[in-house]
């Protein structure tokens, strides 16, 4: 059995303690055998895909599987979550991810990291999914701006057999970068590796762990190369005294952390295939890729104080691949085995796909072509599915000019019906359409703003009813609707309220008196447009000549 002591809004909730919270010794050369079992960036996919991928129900068989197998061997297992429960799946999103928090806890999740995308609701929605969740949320870098206070339990306490095994929980400093700052002003999200730090030295002096481990929501960047990002798992793993830290569960770049050399990851790596995780100052550091598509399993003695890795592998849940048999025909393999679903998820999953089908499927137009939704065309160019997302803004507000970013598109419309749930797939974060009244020289600046994003980033700009040229950081030959921009003149700008907030580091619009939200959310605008103008012909969206580069 395991006991489990816990932090939570700054009170000590002690459940099934079995021992006392501090000065357990394990005995000497006797060998302890720990399993840590994790996932992460789950966004919404509790049920399996089209051609029966991940889902909850078979991560619970192989998840009880390997319990049953280690506590055969008097072995001890934790599950944990790199965070990002929510959004990315519309059945689960309408539902703020009731059915995944019931569904993890079922499976026995024993913790999980706050992510940054726990954000997209208010923070009364997340308290709300606290209540649903029979596991602790969390974060100690998240504090109470007004009082200074955390918002979320710093660490949690595992007492297993005779070891005390400690995990904290650490959020991306990018927070309010990456999400809807409406729902993150009242919060300040501080240096990971500061409070790391504090948070072990608290730790060791008043609980004594033997196994500390850092469930974390950052990011792993090679050789701590992030880029833009802020600071990710292998400078928070630098940072610290070797030693002090000994594993990391990792989430938010969304990798499968499978190194190919010293600081470098495998590229493209292949499922269930060996996996060597990341090693760096004497830590640990592992991530499971996205959306249950696998579950990471550590398996670590613990002998006279020194933890070692036994073996680590990352398992399929039921990925396959596409093989062409000896008569050209092609058919779908798994990679590894085939892995039954659990009827007890079952039966608790399914009214909820259930319920959120019937309000998703119904055919709202069709398509003629395919709109491009692509990660590694709409952080790069501009795209005829941004340019129908601009458009429906602009019908809805009269606007003069369009800017959306690229960040905040996920996913293609192809041929054929679409659906409501389609559209959420494109858009499933709940922005709503904004927009300002800005003279020609203020909307200058701002579009030179916009213009300047990185390319590949997710601020990267879509732009309508607009065109300019950039030369270094400065907008030349800006026209308006095909005429010359006029810096006395007004004009309305639309865009997304993530946006308007200073998102993605924009220029904040919500201060001007002209300012105003919509309320309408950006997926249902675009709903009635595609209502409105159904059939939707893709070549009536190509982009036009936006910016030319010098």
């Amino acid at each position: 059995m395991k006991s489990i002591t816990r932090l939570c809004l700054g009170s000590l909730i002690t459940i099934s303690t079995l021992f006392p919270l501090s000065g357990l010794t394990w005995e000497k050369d006797k060998t302890y055998h720990l399993t840590i079992l994790h996932t992460n960036d789950h966004h919404g996919h509790f049920w399996q895909n089209d051609i029966g991928e991940i889902g909850l129900a078979a991560q619970k068989t192989l998840v009880d599987r390997i319990r049953q197998e280690v506590t055969d061997n008097n072995g001890m297992v934790l599950l944990l979550s790199g965070g990002d429960i929510n959004t990315g799946v519309p059945e689960s999103d309408i539902l703020q991810a009731k059915p995944d928090f019931l569904g993890m806890n079922l499976i026995g999740y024993d913790a999980m990291a706050v992510g940054n995308h726990e954000f997209d609701h208010d923070i009364s929605v997340i308290r709300q999914q606290q209540q649903w969740a029979n596991f602790p949320f969390l974060s100690a870098n998240i504090y109470h701006k007004k009082t200074g206070e955390r918002v979320f339990a710093p660490y949690a306490m595992f007492h297993q057999q005779q070891l005390n095994i400690a995990v904290i929980g650490l959020t991306t400093e990018d927070t309010p970068k990456v999400s809807d700052l409406q729902r993150t002003n009242d919060f300040d999200f501080k240096s990971v590796s500061a409070e790391a730090k504090k948070v072990i030295e608290e730790l060791k002096q008043t609980q004594e762990p033997d196994i500390i481990i850092a469930v974390t929501h950052l990011g792993h960047y090679d050789n701590g190369q992030h880029g833009s990002n802020a600071p990710g798992d292998v400078s928070l793993a630098r940072s610290l005294p070797e030693g002090n830290l000994d594993i990391i569960i990792g989430g938010h770049s969304q990798d499968p952390v499978c190194m190919a050399a010293q600081n470098k990851k495998q590229i493209n790596y292949v499922p269930g295939t060996a996996c060597l995780p990341d090693r760096q100052n004497g830590t640990w550091i592992m991530q499971a890729h996205e959306w249950g598509k696998y579950v990471g399993r550590a398996d670590f003695t613990f002998l006279n104080g020194v933890l070692t890795l036994v073996d680590y592998q990352l398992i399929p849940i039921n990925l396959k691949q596409e093989v062409e048999l000896a008569d050209g025909v092609k058919t779908l393999n798994y990679y590894t085995e085939a892995i039954p679903h659990n009827m007890e998820m079952l039966d608790l999953l399914t009214p909820y796909q259930k319920q959120g089908e019937q309000q998703l499927l119904t055919v709202i137009g069709q398509l003629n072509g395919r709109l491009d939704g692509d990660r590694q065309q709409v952080r790069y160019q501009q795209t005829n599915l941004a340019q129908l997302i601009l458009a429906s803004h602009i019908d809805k507000t009269q606007a003069d000019v369009g800017v959306i970013s690229g960040g905040m598109i996920r996913d293609s419309l192809i041929e054929g019906n679409i659906s409501y749930r389609d559209i959420l797939k494109v858009q499933p974060f709940a922005n709503s359409v904004v927009y300002a009244d800005l003279t020609g020289e203020q909307l200058i600046a701002y579009l030179t703003a916009a213009a300047t994003k990185s390319t590949g980033s997710g601020g990267y700009a879509h732009f309508a009813q607009v065109s300019m040229t950039l030369k270094g950081d400065k907008l030349t030959d800006i026209n308006v609707k095909g005429q010359p921009i006029d810096k006395q003149k007004t004009y309305r700008l639309v865009t997304q309220r993530f946006l308007a907030y200073g998102g993605d580091a924009y220029p904040p619009i919500n201060h001007l008196p002209s300012f105003v939200d919509t309320g309408f959310m950006e997926a249902k605008v675009l709903k009635q447009y595609i209502e409105q103008h159904s059939p939707i012909n893709a070549d009536d969206y190509q982009p036009q000549a936006v910016i030319t580069r010098y």
